[in-house]
């Protein structure tokens, strides 16, 4: 079964998967050229693999195949990043706010996905 999808939706989706894109690649790169921020975290050690899961998860998210591999994906990353916000005591609005934003941009990309 095939859903339509707008082209107001597919527009909406495709900006918004850009501008996730381009912040989780900015947060990847942060993790590799300031380590002081993962060590913060107590994450020092894995910051190498936590960036390139990040990258993989963005790049399967921004390519229409393998979109909902991505979204699952980061939804296991952002939902990891909420569980380090509040041990460390830090606010979960960003990691929150975005995993919203990746769960709507996987509904306009992929209606079909959210049908039960």
């Amino acid at each position: 079964m095939s859903t339509e999808i707008s082209k107001t939706s597919q527009i909406t989706a495709w900006v918004i998967s850009g501008l996730l894109t381009a912040l989780f690649l900015f947060s990847a790169s942060s993790k590799l050229l300031h380590p002081e921020q993962m060590a913060q975290m107590k994450l020092a050690d894995w910051r190498i693999i936590i960036a390139i899961g990040e990258v993989v998860s963005v790049l399967l998210f921004l390519v229409p195949k393998t979109n909902k591999l991505g979204i699952v994906l980061l939804s296991s990353y952002l939902g990891g990043a909420i569980i380090i916000h509040m041990t460390g005591g830090l606010p979960i609005t960003m990691p929150a706010v975005i995993l919203i934003l990746v769960w709507i941009t996987g509904a306009l990309r992929n209606p079909e996905f959210i049908k039960l």
